[in-house]
């Protein structure tokens, strides 16, 4: 069982004024994939208070960090630019993957700046804010994740084998 960590990036839900769908949702998801979510934060569109949660949660050694928030065209949507400033490598394909999804649902999909990374032991996805896409853009990749975590935290797969 791997740990996780879910953050919302959402001015409003920070000062209260909006409550936070998209971060319980997300839980949710997670732990009925077998994940154990150790929290869910709650942050303000702004990027270094989001750069922090993430370090944190690598420091932490959490496997997988979720954000949902911040990845439109907004001018305070700035949690890709974090999460590209945290991480040390960048894993494109899951953000690609879960473009794909949204794209054969609406052509608005290719709007999303989300993207992913390794810090440390630590894989970081961005989702979007809505929780319909959020829900959406994480059952695209989610059944995935597992494989590139156990070869990040140190186990070898054979990538040729697929779980059934």
């Amino acid at each position: 069982m791997f740990t996780a960590r879910v953050i919302t990036v959402s001015d409003r839900s920070y000062r209260g004024e909006r409550p936070d769908e998209g971060g319980p949702l997300v839980r949710r998801l997670l732990e009925e994939a077998g994940y154990r979510v150790d929290d869910v934060v709650i942050v303000p569109d702004e990027e270094l208070e989001i750069r922090r949660e993430l370090m944190d949660a690598a420091a932490e050694d959490v496997a997988l960090v979720v954000t949902t928030g911040g990845t439109g065209f907004a001018p305070r949507d700035v949690t890709p630019e974090a999460t590209v400033a945290v991480c040390q490598r960048l894993t494109p394909g899951i953000p690609e993957a879960m473009r794909a999804v949204s794209m054969a649902i609406t052509p608005r999909g290719m709007l999303s700046r989300a993207a992913a990374g390794i810090r440390d032991r630590t894989l970081i996805i961005n989702l979007p804010g809505s929780p319909k896409a959020a829900r959406e853009n994480l059952e695209a990749v989610l059944g995935t994740l597992d494989h590139g975590l156990t070869m990040l935290r140190g186990k070898p797969m054979d990538c040729a084998v697929l779980k059934d």
